[in-house]
């Protein structure tokens, strides 16, 4: 009998323990994790905070009776990992065997690191934990500074305005989320939050966290303004959780490096997820999905290779629908304009490959209260950013994950006041009824 040990209950871990029961019903399953509350919808936790959804509404499987998928869950911190001796080490005094092992431990909040970064009142948005940390907190908050422009920066801007707390909002650029969204994009964000009240300091960051008795009282910014303050949200990126990997010899770069069929430069060692930086032989390039739906199918394909089944990953154009300061906003495929926060991080919720952009044509139209724009190369649509209105994402998906030649319509896109929106759903239904039907 098999034994398959996964390390990390989160969608990836989950999902892999999810197909390895389904296709062996009778092998021992193993998954730990040091979160207390194992397997829980991470996007959640943003409207979790804001008090849109209860708790109980993040635990979207486990309800008792719901699923069972007869997995042993161990509540333990994993120390080490022996590959050639395909043992792991527990911080309990426990050595497990394994014979295929599966690492998806996910990534981890970058931390602020400068004078006064001990302080009490520093909060963070990585799990449940922090996020019943915060809500604990908001009771005795009247003011806040949140540092970070992607979406974990905005999310934890919103739950605290949700609560009534008056929010400074701090961001290295010179508009939100510059790697993602253009200056039209960003704007339609930063209008929504100056609506709610929050005060948007562009080109700033935080020079020393100030502090009096142990806890927040204010930061100092890096043009020299004091903001008084009683808590420091942080939110400037996450890092692959690779320190495991490291350790036992496995290739790591920005994250753990896999081939396409999600397995390490060690045998019978697996990864996928947040900390999986995998390969893609049609482009030659290793990226890194921190986005929950690619975890989840990641999660699936692993757990298929663990059984000794050869299915290659074939990664698609990425794809996330997320609410932005109360702006419904889908992002498929390449958008930005360039790397992510830093050389070795990149923001959650986010996706290396919207930052990979060759020679492209870029397509804007809307009106104020949605947007929409096309990345257009010579045949093909490559990617889409759509703010407000939802009802063309659908048919831009499909025809950026499917690869539609686009060329006739293409002129047509490209001329001034063209309704895009319009043509390519006009476009896509045309598309659709000439396929062949299959019998």
């Amino acid at each position: 009998m098999t034994r398959y040990v996964i390390i990390g209950s989160g969608i990836t871990g989950f999902s892999a323990a999810q197909s390895l029961r389904g296709i062996d019903s009778q092998s021992e399953i193993l998954m730990i994790s040091e979160d207390p509350n194992g397997f829980y919808s991470r996007p959640g936790l943003a409207y979790y905070l804001t008090g849109e959804i209860p708790e109980k509404q993040l635990f979207l499987f486990c309800n008792k009776g719901r699923i069972n998928l007869d997995i042993r869950h161990i509540k333990a911190r994993v120390t080490s990992i022996d590959p050639a001796a395909h043992t792991i080490d527990l911080d309990s005094p426990a050595r497990l065997v394994y014979d295929r092992l599966l690492l998806a431990p996910g990534a981890s909040s970058v931390p602020l690191n400068v004078p006064g970064s001990n302080l009490q009142g520093i909060v963070k948005l990585d799990d449940l934990e922090d996020t019943r940390r915060i809500l604990s907190l908001v009771r005795h908050v009247k003011n806040a500074v949140v540092v970070g422009g992607g979406v974990v920066g905005i999310e934890l801007v919103e739950g605290l305005v949700a609560h009534g707390i008056k929010v400074h909002y701090l961001l290295r650029g010179d508009r939100f989320w510059p790697n993602v969204l253009g200056e039209v994009e960003a704007k339609l964000v930063e209008h929504h939050l100056t609506h709610d009240g929050v005060r948007i300091h562009h080109n700033t960051e935080v020079e020393q966290i100030l502090g009096r008795r142990g806890k927040v009282t204010g930061v100092r910014t890096s043009d020299g303004i004091i903001l008084s303050c009683d808590l420091v949200a942080v939110g400037i990126g996450v890092k692959a959780r690779m320190e495991l990997a490291q350790a036992a010899g496995l290739k790591t770069d920005r994250g753990i490096l896999v081939d396409e069929f999600l397995e390490s430069s060690v045998p019978d060692v697996f990864a996928a997820g947040d900390a999986a930086q995998i390969f893609d032989p049609l482009t030659g390039n290793s990226s890194i999905d921190n986005l929950w739906f690619p975890g989840r199918k990641q999660g699936g394909m692993a757990a298929n290779n663990m059984t000794g089944r050869k299915l290659a990953y074939k990664k698609t154009a990425a794809m996330n629908v997320l609410r932005l300061a109360g702006v419904m906003t889908t992002i498929i495929g390449a958008v930005g304009t360039g790397r992510d926060e830093g050389p070795t991080y990149t923001m959650r919720g986010s996706s290396e490959s919207w930052l990979q952009l060759p020679n492209t044509i870029a397509m804007e139209s809307g009106t104020s209260d949605s947007h929409l724009r096309l990345i257009v190369s010579d045949k093909f649509l490559l990617g889409a950013l759509i703010m407000g209105d939802q009802q063309i994402s659908k048919p831009l998906c499909d025809l950026i994950r499917a690869r539609v030649d686009i060329s006739s319509i293409r002129n047509n896109l490209l001329q001034s006041g063209s309704r895009l929106g319009t043509a390519l759903a006009d476009f896509w239904t045309k598309n659709k009824q000439e396929q062949p039907r299959v019998s």
